[in-house]
């Protein structure tokens, strides 16, 4: 742990406060410090594989069975903004009812998992993300019809860059991402866990046709604010979607390090497993009491869940108090309580 990871962390609690405050202020309600918005909230199942080899069958997955599952399609940024402003996408799942012995602090019985459709991190270490949050923290209260301007500016410099093999997270994070479909999109955890004896990064991947058949499709949000959000609830109500739930098992800490989550593991060195199946039935993905129940009521964290499935490196240390923070900040402006799901539900 480096020296001055406890500063950062009390920054980083500080430019959380910043977008946290700025957008109740602003609207009334208090959101996530970042994937505040949602476009859609879905509940199935996740089927953990029967006759898993030894190192696959770990902590979650060492049996066999099924979860209920909550999924929550989001994007990054702090506030709630019109989808023309293109942003990488997010994907939280909530898998309950999980037994075991749990991380320190981590109530309830469910295990979090938390995605991105990218395969790195956008800063190497906790001090640098703090650098990229106080960027984005900075740009909370600028005018909508900017961001969106800028986002379309964004986009055609990602687009130049990507036709001569260069990706930067940085730009994407600013709103020049493409504006896919998020369910066509293949998510990753960017940062390692542990995998009970192992070390590890997840995955989760559509492989349902109903899925697949939108893996890059953009969707025009011009003067449709909640373009992306109608796309899913269109979609989700005709489609079964079925993902892959993945696992890259560290093979050689040179090749796959552990701290420095900007370095991607490359699957012909260090391959992705299928270790269980998401299910998600047709149903309608902006139900006003899922939302509730969990856009509202509950909290997504890397910090939540198995011992067996502890986070590691500097950037998962310093999720765990700032999102708690963040957390007991909405429960404090909304007077509304934040929980993990019971048994079931």
């Amino acid at each position: 742990m480096k020296s001055d990871e406890g500063e950062t962390i009390e920054q980083l609690n500080k430019t959380f406060d910043k977008i946290l405050h700025k957008v109740a202020e602003d609207s009334g309600h208090a959101v996530r410090s970042v994937h505040a918005k949602s476009y859609g909230i879905l509940e199935g199942v996740l089927t953990v594989d029967a006759n898993l080899p030894p190192e696959l069958a770990q902590g979650l997955f060492a049996k066999a069975g099924e979860h209920p599952v909550y999924m929550r399609l989001s994007t990054n940024a702090g506030d709630i903004l019109p989808d023309a402003v293109s942003l990488p996408r997010g994907l939280a799942l909530k898998v309950l009812d999980v037994e075991g012995e749990r991380l320190p602090g981590a109530e309830g019985t469910t295990q979090n998992f938390i995605m991105v459709n990218g395969t790195v991190f956008q800063a190497p270490s906790a001090d640098k993300f703090l650098g990229s949050l106080k960027l984005l923290a900075g740009t909370t209260d600028r005018a909508e019809g900017l961001k969106v301007a800028a986002s379309t500016v964004l986009r055609g410099v990602n687009k130049a860059l990507q036709a001569v093999g260069v990706e930067s997270t940085t730009i994407a994070s600013l709103g020049g991402a493409p504006n896919v479909d998020p369910l066509g999109e293949t998510y990753y955890s960017v940062t390692p866990f542990r995998y009970g004896d192992y070390i590890a990064k997840f995955s989760v991947a559509p492989v349902a046709p109903g899925l697949t058949a939108r893996t890059g499709t953009e969707i025009d949000a011009s003067g449709r604010p909640d373009a992306i959000r109608e796309t899913v609830r269109a979609e989700m109500r005709g489609i079964e979607g079925v993902w892959e739930f993945r696992v890259q098992l560290c093979r050689d800490l040179a090749l796959q390090p552990v701290e420095d989550p900007t370095v991607e593991w490359k699957e012909d060195e260090a391959p992705f497993q299928r270790v269980g199946l998401i299910t998600i039935r047709p149903q309608d993905s902006w139900d006003a009491a899922r939302v509730q129940a969990v856009d509202e009521e509950m909290r997504f964290s890397v910090w939540t869940g198995l011992a067996a499935h502890q986070p590691l490196g500097n950037i998962n240390r310093a999720r765990n108090i700032p999102y708690r923070h963040s957390a007991e900040f909405r429960q404090r402006f909304n007077g509304c309580p934040i929980h993990e799901p019971g048994a079931g539900r």
